[in-house]
C-alpha cells in the first residue's frame, strides 16, 4: 500500500492540539478510510461566468492569530502598551502604512490590499477556524480538536472542489504542510476532501511519497495493484453495473496522478532555482507558498497552506520580530513577485488571515490575547483592486470604525472571484438545501 504518513506532534497554539494523519492510497483503501481515489472522484464542473479572472486561489492561513496592529494596522499614536513596539513605516502606496516588521510587502503596497474592518465574535482557535472556512458556527466547543472538525458543512476548499472541478493534472484541492482543522468537505463526502501533503517542503529530504513510490519492485507491484482492481472490477459489474464503474474511473484518476510525469513535477519544489527558493524564504511558510504557486500553475484550484505559531500570549515581541512577522513578510512579498513575473497574478487570487487578530493592550506577560472584534486581511490578485486600505479601526485597533467586514462577506467575496455562485445551492443528504455561502456581501471596493 501507499502511504504518506509523517507521524510526529507539532503544538499548534494554547489549546495543545497535536496532529498525526495519514493519507493512504491503494487498493487496500479502497474499502476503509480517505483514499486519493475517492479525494479524486469526478468532480462537478461549472464555467467561469463572464468576468471572473480568479482560476485558482491560495490561502495563506495564519493559525493562531496574527496580530494586526503589530502588521498591518499600526497606531503609532496609541500609548505605547497598545501600540507595541514596533514603528509604523511608510509604504510605496502614498498615505498607506505598515509596521517596520513588513519591509518587504511596503515596497509592494501597489500589488495588495489590506482589508483593515473585518470582525466576528468568535474568539475561540478551533470555532473560529470553523467558522471562517465554513460560514457556520461551530456545534462543538472552542478546543475540541477532530482535524477535520467541520463534520456537517463543507470547508471553502471543498465548495471550490465541487464547483470548479480539477482543471490539471494535479488534485483541485490541496492541503499542505498538514490538515487544515476546517478544511473538510462535510456532507459533500471525501471526494471533495482536499489531497494532504503531510511534510515541510524547506526539509532537504522532502517529498510527497505517493507520487514516487521506491524500492524494488515498485513499479511491478503498482501493474499487480492495476490488474487485481481490474479484475474486482469485472465480477462486481456482472453484480452492479453503477458504483464499480464509478469507483474504477476514481481509481483511474489516482493512478494517472501518481503515474504522471506533470503531476511529479509540480510538486518536485527541488527543480525550483536557488535564487526563487530564497525569494520565498526557506522556512515552512516560504516553501509551502512556493509550493502552492507551483500547484496553481498546474491547474489546483484551491491550495490552503497551514502556517502555524501565531498564538502568542506571552513575551510576543521577540518571536514576532525574529521568527513570525519576518516569515510572513517573505513568504507573501515572495508569492507575489513571483506570481507577476509569471504572467498568473491577474488569475490567482492570493488571500492572508488568521482566525483573529489579538488584543488591543498588550497583557501582563508582554503578549497579546484572543481578539476576534477586529482583524486584518491582504488580497491580492485573481481579480481584485491593488494599492487599496479597506475599512479602519478606532484608536487602539480594537474594532472597526467603518462598516464592518463580516465573515460571509469575504467567503462571498472569494467564491464570486473564482467564479462560483455563493447562492447556489446543494442539497444535503436529509434533502436540506444548503447555499454556498449563506448571506453576506461583496467587500466594498475590492472587487
Amino acid at each position: 500500500m501507499l502511504k504518506l504518513s509523517i507521524d510526529r506532534k507539532a503544538v499548534r497554539h494554547c489549546a495543545g492540539i497535536s496532529r498525526r494523519s495519514a493519507l493512504r492510497v491503494g487498493a487496500g483503501g479502497l474499502i476503509s478510510g480517505l483514499t486519493l481515489p475517492r479525494i479524486l472522484e469526478l468532480q462537478a464542473k461549472a464555467a467561469l461566468p463572464t468576468g471572473a479572472k480568479a482560476k485558482s486561489c491560495i490561502f495563506l492561513f495564519l493559525e493562531g492569530g496574527p496580530p494586526h496592529q503589530d502588521m498591518w494596522d499600526p497606531k503609532p499614536d496609541a500609548p505605547s502598551e497598545y501600540s507595541g513596539p514596533f514603528k509604523a513605516i511608510s509604504t510605496n502606496v502614498p498615505g498607506t502604512f505598515v509596521t517596520d516588521q513588513l519591509p518587504l510587502c511596503s515596497q509592494m503596497a501597489d500589488k495588495y490590499t489590506i482589508v483593515r474592518s473585518h470582525s466576528h465574535d468568535d474568539g475561540g482557535h478551533t470555532t473560529g477556524y470553523h467558522l471562517l472556512m465554513t460560514g457556520h458556527k461551530a456545534a462543538f466547543a472552542d478546543g475540541d480538536n477532530p482535524v477535520p472538525n467541520n463534520a456537517y458543512y463543507p470547508s471553502l476548499g471543498s465548495v471550490v472542489s465541487r464547483s470548479l472541478g480539477s482543471r490539471g493534472p494535479v488534485p483541485s484541492y490541496i492541503n499542505l504542510p498538514h490538515p487544515m482543522a476546517a478544511g473538510g468537505p462535510g456532507f459533500y463526502g471525501t471526494q471533495h476532501a482536499p489531497f494532504v501533503i503531510d511534510a515541510d517542503p524547506s526539509q532537504p529530504d522532502f517529498a510527497v511519497r505517493d507520487l514516487f513510490p521506491s524500492g524494488p519492485g515498485s513499479s511491478s507491484r503498482q501493474r499487480l495493484r492495476n490488474q487485481l482492481l481490474s479484475g474486482i472490477d469485472q465480477l462486481e459489474r456482472v453484480r452492479n453495473h453503477g458504483p464499480a464503474e464509478v469507483l474504477s474511473k476514481y481509481y483511474e484518476r489516482a493512478y494517472s496522478l501518481i503515474s504522471s510525469p506533470n503531476a511529479k513535477r509540480a510538486f518536485d519544489i527541488k527543480e525550483e532555482p536557488d535564487e526563487v527558493r530564497q525569494m520565498y524564504g526557506h522556512t515552512q511558510l516560504g516553501q509551502c507558498a512556493l509550493l502552492a504557486r507551483r500547484l496553481v500553475e498546474s491547474g489546483c484550484r484551491f491550495v490552503g497552506v497551514d502556517a502555524p505559531g501565531w498564538d502568542v500570549h506571552f513575551n510576543c515581541f521577540p518571536s514576532l520580530r525574529t521568527d513570525l512577522i519576518p516569515y510572513a513578510d517573505r513568504a507573501f512579498s515572495g508569492l507575489i513577485t513571483d506570481l507577476e513575473r509569471r504572467g498568473l497574478l491577474d488569475e490567482t487570487l492570493v488571500v492572508m488571515m488568521g482566525e483573529m487578530g489579538r488584543t488591543p493592550k498588550i497583557n501582563a506577560g508582554a503578549g497579546r490575547d484572543h481578539w476576534s472584534m477586529a482583524q486584518s486581511i491582504v488580497f491580492a490578485g485573481g481579480g481584485t483592486q491593488p494599492g487599496r486600505v479597506i475599512g479602519a479601526t478606532d484608536e487602539h485597533a480594537a474594532a472597526p470604525v467603518t462598516q464592518p467586514v463580516t465573515v460571509n462577506d469575504v467567503l462571498r467575496t472569494i467564491t464570486t472571484l473564482l467564479g462560483i455562485d455563493p447562492d447556489r445551492v446543494y442539497w444535503d443528504p436529509l434533502g436540506r438545501p444548503v447555499p454556498v455561502v449563506a448571506d453576506g456581501g461583496l467587500i466594498e471596493n475590492l472587487v
